[in-house]
């Protein structure tokens, strides 16, 4: 893709090939996901915080959330939005270091067969493509 500069000289502009769905996924070689972290008590939120709602405070840091978790909680979703493929299991996980996660499990043959206690992991997919060829990169976890 060429951009114009303010002298009127064109440059280049990179373009990524995929882009996350939120701006806690982490792409690349290793994906996952990041949580701001209460400094205070340890509480990870994925969305931006003014104060910590376990403690109070209001000082944040970035922390890696681990990628192999245990399915906690589901349900299997037999109606959605036109387009969306059904059944499919929406999940609450809870990752080895204690961060709770809302995802769907994906990969399932027969989505009626997850368990509780199940060990997942997270993966990404792509969930969409754009008019210049990005593609949106999602989240969800897979049978460990």
């Amino acid at each position: 893709m060429i951009d114009e500069n303010t002298d009127g000289t064109d440059v280049a502009v990179k373009v990524p090939t995929n882009v996350p769905i939120v701006d806690y996924l982490i792409l690349g070689d290793d994906p996952h996901l990041v949580a701001n972290e209460c400094k205070e008590c340890g509480a990870r939120y994925f969305d931006r915080r003014n104060a910590c709602a376990r403690c109070g405070k209001v000082e944040f840091v970035s922390a890696r959330v681990s990628n192999e978790a245990t399915l906690r909680s589901f349900s299997v979703v037999h109606r959605a939005a036109p387009g969306i493929p059904v059944p499919y299991v929406s999940a609450i996980v809870q990752t080895d270091d204690g961060t709770s996660v809302r995802a769907n499990v994906v990969g399932l043959n027969d989505p009626m067969k997850v368990e509780l206690g199940m060990r997942v992991r997270l993966t990404t997919y792509g969930c969409g493509t754009d008019d210049i060829g990005t593609e949106c990169m999602a989240f969800g976890y897979v049978a460990a």
